[in-house]
């Protein structure tokens, strides 16, 4: 089982990959609602989709001389050319990513309207079948690039150094494009957001997002291509560079006592496990999503923590057996002593102080908490004293996640 470990994970990212033609496929047989509602998501997607289009040419031509210039460095010693090829594929998935989520956000967008005239649970499940396509598009490519890179170099016969070195072309060209589409989308949706309310409201005193407002297409084109297209390729990069971050730090393991590359797992236990842990994570995920479900005058946020949790419990759940099987009980490394547990208890310390920075977060953010009623009633007096307000309490609101993460890491 160990030995066919590295042809398994791909598989996982082909997992969530089908999840998420299957949702996507769901969200557009949902009713659109109007002619009108028709027309207009038709022409924020289309502006969307010329927007991608034209920001994706100028960046394959990026993409393209970066990629000669790292064939050519690949040929020294302890690298290869394929890290060009590496990082081709690390930009084509982030964008991708990005396209994806993009692609079903302008589909969900208007649906999720006309879902809310009939009720807030089937809204709920609209825009949340949304959200859950661009999440396991974002993982299954990522798990699926990751895993066949993997697959594919440590077959040639190379040391895991160079295999882990080559890889890292993956992450840097997930980076590339992170940065341009995050930047370039965020500029055109502030340009396009602050346009719109000059025009609409400062000049002709048409109220916001107002149909008679035509560059309301422009500042909603700019949420799908700097909030959904630019965060997805962002949050590719992220993803993709902390697994092959803790897979560096995994093989410095190799050649320990418990981890002899005659083992069943090829001395590979500490590399494998990150990959292994996000495709139980895919798993988890998957499952929690068929329990954010709310019914009428529910409260959607409890919806959302109930599939959040429920996918936090499987991982945790899941990640003890797995520390426990590919890792060895105890193992010395430089003079300090590491063991399986320890990893677990780290995994749980993660997880933990992410779900409650979230609920952190929710409590500054949330409608109807006191923070935020707090700013409401200074609004009251003027925009003076609301600025004011609401800048005391953005500072206020970042001590408690420090603290959290302070206290994970020590």
């Amino acid at each position: 089982m160990g030995a066919n470990l590295i042809y398994i994970i791909p598989v996982f990212g082909v997992l969530a990959l089908l999840y998420t033609f299957w949702k996507s496929a769901w969200v557009s047989k949902q009713e659109v609602g109007t002619p009108k509602m028709a027309r207009i998501a038709k022409n924020i997607s289309d502006g969307a989709m010329a927007f991608l289009k034209a920001e994706y040419r100028v960046l394959s031509i990026f993409v393209i001389v970066v990629a000669a210039l790292m064939f050519w460095s690949g040929t020294t010693e302890g690298s290869s050319p394929f890290v060009a090829l590496s990082f081709i594929l690390g930009a084509i998935c982030s964008a991708l990513a990005g396209f994806i989520g993009m692609k079903v956000a302008t589909k969900a967008n208007v649906r999720t309207t006309n879902a809310a005239r009939t009720g807030l649970g089937k809204a709920l499940e609209v825009a949340f079948g949304g959200g859950a396509v661009m999440g396991m598009g974002v993982v299954g490519l990522g798990v699926l690039g990751l895993g066949t890179l993997f697959l594919v170099y440590n077959g040639f016969g190379w040391d895991i150094a160079k295999v882990i070195t080559v890889i890292t072309g993956f992450s840097f060209g997930a980076s590339s494009i992170a940065l341009f589409a995050r930047v370039g989308g965020g500029i055109y949706t502030k340009a396009a957001d602050v346009g719109a309310d000059l025009v609409g409201k400062v000049e002709a005193g048409i109220p916001e997002d107002h149909p008679l407002n035509p560059a309301t297409i422009a500042d909603n084109v700019g949420d799908n291509v700097g909030d959904v297209a630019g965060m997805g390729a962002d949050l590719f990069e992220s993803y993709v560079g902390s697994i092959i971050g803790t897979m560096v730090l995994g093989a410095a393991f190799i050649g320990v006592t418990g981890f002899e590359e005659s083992n069943e797992f090829n001395g590979l236990n500490a590399v494998l496990l990150p990959l292994l842990l996000a495709c139980i994570g895919i798993v988890a995920s998957i499952i929690g999503t068929f329990f954010v479900r709310v019914g009428e005058g529910g409260d959607p946020q409890k919806a959302l923590n109930r599939g959040e949790f429920i996918a936090a419990g499987l991982m945790l759940a899941a990640t003890f057996l797995v520390t426990k099987w590919i890792l060895p009980t105890d193992w010395t490394f430089n003079g300090v002593e590491y063991g399986s547990m320890g990893v677990f208890w780290a995994v749980l310390f993660g997880l933990a102080s992410g779900l409650l920075i979230g609920i952190v977060t929710e409590f500054y953010t949330g409608t109807g908490t006191r923070p935020v009623q707090s700013i409401v009633n200074q609004s009251v007096t003027g925009a003076a004293t609301n600025i004011i307000a609401g800048l005391g309490v953005g500072m206020i609101s970042t001590a408690i996640p420090i603290i959290i993460l302070a206290a994970a890491i020590i």
